[in-house]
């Protein structure tokens, strides 16, 4: 009895401590610590966990068999609706689930005003109005969807896709009339090049020649681009009208001549005289665009220069095409680097091997002209090269003495 209650603790009532503790599982000790034949792999054991889950409770679909019964639903189905739009109002993807849900319950009024209601909160959001216009088309109607597009061109004329939408619409419907009225109020906005050509292909569809040569006309004067003139020609070319084409051309190069696309105008404008077998006039427009084009970007229009005399030129002509191109080479190594003699040297060789006085005496000048920077024999030793051979050119060369005394002063 003495020992009962000295084990007892009044705290724990009519419990003992013994029977109070917890008792933990004595640790086992491992005695074989060799893998098991077969290994089991992580893999194996999270897809054993996914088969022995237990299937998804759904709750039981429900018929409807009593008009009472949905209008109960519609009205449970509606609350839910407008308590959702009420905690979360600028939740796009809620409204137009709601419409939608209007829409599948055939009450097409009260899905209009939740589409009207879902624009009143934002109406920049041309994912809505593309959603309301096409559950209109879906149901069959037109007029509604013709004034959904119509608003919404008109709040958001910079959207290109509703212009499209709207355009694809008329058309489907067989209203070409009104589908070119719609390009007509895009084309006032100005569009992108994109907008314009769909308008050009548009009329072509319909094989409305005249309609797209004035389109195009609208189209390089909105966006004065060699791009665009270079498809005006092109659109010509193809119809036929070779001396319309050329104009095209000719009345691009008026306008961008100084463009930093000239080279591509330029090469556009060769490659079609070359088609219409007018080399001569090919050869002269290679010549204008190298004596007018900067040397940095006429590279493509060099190498397009060499193909073309070699094709078309005599011997005499692909050999300046050869010496321009090298010309080319040589002025840009002096541009990146004017203390390089060596390719000055190279330079004046293949000046004098040309045999123009007058050029060969301006790249002496302009070699002369770029003083080495330091004091040291190896910069001055080219550097005085080049004034002897300028003297001995005037002297042995030319045969101007009055130059030569010059240069030795």
């Amino acid at each position: 009895m003495a020992s009962g209650a000295k084990d007892s603790d009044p705290s724990l009532g009519y419990l003992t401590r013994k029977e109070t503790e917890v008792k933990l599982p004595r640790p086992t000790r491992v005695k074989n610590k060799t893998p098991a034949p077969v290994q089991i792999t992580a893999e194996q054991i999270l897809r054993e966990a996914r088969e022995r889950q237990e299937a998804e409770i759904r709750p039981p679909k429900q018929k409807i068999t009593d008009p009472t019964e949905l209008a109960d639903y519609r009205l449970r189905k509606r609350k839910e609706f407008e308590d959702l739009i009420r905690r979360v109002r600028w939740n796009t993807s809620v409204w137009i689930k709601y419409a939608q849900w209007e829409e599948s319950q055939k009450d097409f009024n009260r899905a209009r005003s939740v589409w009207e209601r879902a624009l009143e909160v934002d109406y920049r959001n041309h994912t809505l109005w593309l959603k309301y216009a096409e559950v209109e088309m879906k149901n069959k109607f037109i007029n509604h969807a013709r004034n959904v597009w119509d608003r919404a061109v008109t709040l958001l004329p910079r959207v290109d896709q509703l212009w499209y939408k709207y355009i694809h619409m008329e058309e489907m419907l067989g209203n070409v009339a009104g589908a070119r009225q719609v390009f007509e109020r895009w084309m006032s906005w100005m569009p992108d090049q994109q907008g314009w050509l769909s308008y050009i292909k548009f009329e072509l569809r319909y094989n409305e020649i005249e309609r797209a040569r004035g389109i195009f006309e609208r189209f390089v004067q909105c966006h004065p681009k060699v791009g665009a003139w270079i498809r005006y020609a092109k659109f010509e070319m193809k119809n036929g009208e070779i001396a319309k084409a050329r104009n095209c051309y000719e009345r691009a190069v008026e306008k961008l001549a100084e463009d930093e696309e000239a080279e591509q105008l330029f090469v556009a404008f060769a490659e079609f005289e070359e088609r219409c077998k007018e080399t001569e006039r090919a050869r002269c427009i290679y010549k204008f665009a190298l004596d007018h084009i900067p040397k940095g970007r006429a590279e493509d229009l060099y190498r397009k220069f060499v193909a073309f005399e070699k094709q078309f030129g005599d011997r005499e002509g692909i050999e300046d095409a050869i010496v321009g191109k090298r010309r080319f080479q040589y002025e840009e190594e002096v541009r990146k680097n004017p203390l390089n003699y060596d390719t000055w040297f190279d330079y004046i060789r293949l000046e004098e091997s040309v045999g123009d006085k007058e050029r060969i005496r301006e790249v002496y000048e302009r070699a002369i002209a770029n003083v080495p920077p330091a004091a040291e024999k190896r910069y001055w030793q080219r550097y005085i090269y080049l004034w002897i051979n300028y003297a001995l050119y005037e002297e042995l060369d030319a045969g101007d003495m009055e130059r030569t005394r010059d240069v030795y002063r």
